[in-house]
């Protein structure tokens, strides 16, 4: 089954632009740009979208404007009208269960922890493609987890996420190109550059 929309959870506004969880946002962002694809803001799924037209049909991404809390509100909303199955749609976000500049791709699962992902579970049901991105460990360890994932990231860890960014990107395409089984095979490894 092929990925018909694509979504990037993050938190809208300013002051979150370089935080550990709006990291799907920027991969999301990387990919429209080498694309050349076009955000609009649109009111009636809570999110700003862009279509893509391509050999593979018309897929859509999404950064949903819900905050991260409610990401399922938009991201659900979309699917209905789109009249998507779960299995259509990808999730990209940030995941502090694996290192930074790790990447992940599954299938099920629970959320984690991760408030994003249990609004996905919440309004879509399992079986949405997550493609995870690594933010942890954790530092300090003792430091809450909601203050770490809004924390933004340090100079040195920003250097990390620009050199992965062309080689998520590209894992991304491979995702929407071939499908799930096969990014799962070849990006699950321990370095996705």
């Amino acid at each position: 089954m092929s990925i018909k929309l694509v979504a990037g959870l993050g938190n809208p506004g300013r002051g979150y632009g370089l935080t550990r969880h709006n990291l799907g946002w920027v991969v999301l962002d990387g990919l429209a740009r080498k694309h050349r694809l076009s955000w609009r803001a649109d009111g009636s799924f809570q999110a700003e979208v862009a279509r893509w037209d391509g050999p593979g049909g018309t897929r859509w991404l999404a950064k949903p404007l819900t905050f991260m809390n409610e990401s399922g509100v938009a991201v659900g909303a979309m699917a209905r009208f789109m009249k998507l199955s779960v299995g259509e749609i990808a999730a990209v976000y940030d995941d502090v269960g694996l290192d930074l500049g790790r990447l992940k791709v599954s299938v099920t699962g629970s959320a984690g922890g991760h408030n994003g992902v249990a609004s996905l579970l919440e309004h879509l049901g399992d079986g949405f493609v997550r493609y995870r991105l690594g933010v942890g460990p954790r530092q300090p360890p003792e430091m809450d987890l909601k203050d770490f994932v809004l924390s933004k990231f340090s100079p040195e860890q920003l250097i990390i996420i620009e050199e992965k960014l062309e080689p998520y990107i590209r894992g991304l395409e491979l995702l929407l190109d071939c499908g799930a089984d096969q990014a799962m095979n070849q990006l699950n490894r321990k370095d996705p550059s």
